[in-house]
């Protein structure tokens, strides 16, 4: 899966796994990054489907 939906699931999956083992610094800067990942990749997506 690449592009940045792929590294947002990847991040999202990792975020996962850390915050199962309890490392929650790690697991809020892999969640915040795959959010934004997520939110540029639907942006992007509007607009390339507007244009």
């Amino acid at each position: 899966m690449p592009g940045l939906i792929g590294l947002a699931v990847i991040l999202l999956v990792f975020a996962l796994v850390t915050y199962i083992l309890g490392a929650q610094g790690i697991e809020g800067l892999s969640m915040n990054i795959a959010k934004w990942r997520a939110i540029i990749f639907v942006v992007l997506a509007i607009i390339s489907y507007i244009f």
